[in-house]
């Protein structure tokens, strides 16, 4: 998948969010900025946070932000912020284009051999 990035504008509205967010440190804005974009290419591909593109910073480290933000409801008041404005359509995380595992849609489990059943050689 391609690389996700956030239009000048777009940056210019997340960014006057967070400014205003007390549970955040925006630190550099580069930095920010990027994070947004990998926590975006991540709700967008649908992939596991190991196989972010090590372009947008260390999968663990961007995941442990992420979290802690969605603790702090973060995400949920920047939805709540750019609901409205149709600029932002399609600029944030929207549950509607995350992708779920073919487990949670209640797809079947493969059978197989279990543990205790197969002979294990040394």
């Amino acid at each position: 998948m391609t690389t996700i990035r956030l239009t000048d504008k777009q940056w210019t509205k997340v960014r006057d969010f967070l400014k205003q967010e007390p549970n955040v440190y925006l630190g550099k804005e580069a930095e920010c900025r990027l994070f947004v974009e990998a926590v975006m290419w991540i709700t967008r591909s649908g992939a596991q946070w190991r196989l972010l593109p090590s372009e947008y910073g260390k999968w663990n480290s961007v995941y442990k932000r992420f979290a802690s933000w969605a603790d702090k409801g973060v995400w949920k008041r920047m939805m709540e912020f750019l609901a409205d404005d149709p600029d932002m359509e399609h600029g944030i995380i929207d549950s509607t284009i995350v992708r779920a595992h073919p487990c949670a849609a209640g797809a079947q489990k493969k059978k197989g051999a279990s543990l205790g059943t197969q002979s294990w050689r040394v």
